[in-house]
């Protein structure tokens, strides 16, 4: 086995992200869970005696807390899975983007850049939880990232986990040459509370009887496993979008590098870095 690492993976409360937490620390790995709900994440970290912190991603001060909580206590940080996400109700948050945009993509692009020079330092690995639905419904565009003049709770989901493969690519040509290895994929439609509080047709396939057709959690925490304990370079390709364990097909927008350099500086103008 390659040698311990240290890994911090966000929506770990329940669903794959707990489901990989358990699944990498079963294979020696020091995992660090982050959840929204402090009931729900003091479970899990109890269950793999396992240090946890708590952050709202709808909140960008929680999520600056986290960072500096996150440098305070891992002098490592050998992979940063941003597993967090959801698709919502169209709403506001109190830092005044959309809810979607901000808990999949301004958040986790936060939380990256503020631990920035630690994941250089250990020449992490910085894996996003994308979806499918970034291929099906994404369509984004920079001048209405909050999408308020089409806004559906598909195309805000779809345009959130376009922006994380987006990011992805971005972050790849920034940061490989320094160490870092990014690359995004699609866990699976998976047996969880996704699309609870939110008015897309989604919710009918995760809320009926049809959820019964749907993947188990351990295997799409399996997907996010691979990835953090796979050598990048071996294992997978850095840059690349993965589903099944594969080089996937992308939406046709995640080849415009002119977009993902603009969505890289408009997110950085947005959250004022």
């Amino acid at each position: 086995m390659a040698e311990p690492r240290t890994i911090v993976i966000t929506g770990a409360s329940d669903g794959i992200g707990a489901a990989a937490a358990g699944q990498l620390q079963a294979l020696g790995h020091e995992v660090v869970l982050v959840g929204r709900s402090p009931e729900k994440t003091a479970a899990v970290a109890s269950r793999l005696n396992a240090p946890s912190h708590v952050a709202d991603f709808a909140d960008l001060d929680q999520v600056r807390a986290l960072a500096a909580d996150l440098l305070a206590a891992h002098p490592r940080i050998d992979v940063l899975a941003n597993n967090a996400g959801g698709v919502f109700a169209q709403e506001s948050t109190k830092d005044g983007f959309d809810k979607t945009f901000q808990v999949n993509h301004l958040a986790p692009f936060l939380l990256t850049h503020l631990l920035m020079d630690r994941l250089v330092e250990s020449d992490a690995s910085v894996i996003q939880t994308a979806s499918a639905a970034h291929r099906l419904f994404g369509n984004i565009d920079l001048d209405d990232l909050d999408n308020a003049r089409n806004w559906s709770a598909n195309k805000a989901y779809g345009d959130g986990k376009l922006a994380n493969v987006l990011f992805t690519r971005e972050l790849h040509r920034r940061f490989h040459d320094r160490g870092v290895n990014a690359v995004a994929f699609h866990p699976g439609v998976i047996r969880t509370n996704f699309a609870n509080d939110t008015p897309s047709l989604m919710r009918f396939v995760y809320r009926t009887p049809l959820a019964r057709l749907l993947t188990g959690v351990e295997s799409g925490g399996g997907r996010l496993t691979w990835l953090a304990a796979g050598i990048p370079g071996e294992t997978w390709e850095p840059g690349r979008y993965y589903e099944n364990n594969k080089p996937a097909k992308i939406n046709p927008q995640v080849k415009d590098a002119a977009l993902a350099q603009g969505l890289w500086e408009r997110s950085e103008a947005l959250l004022g870095l």
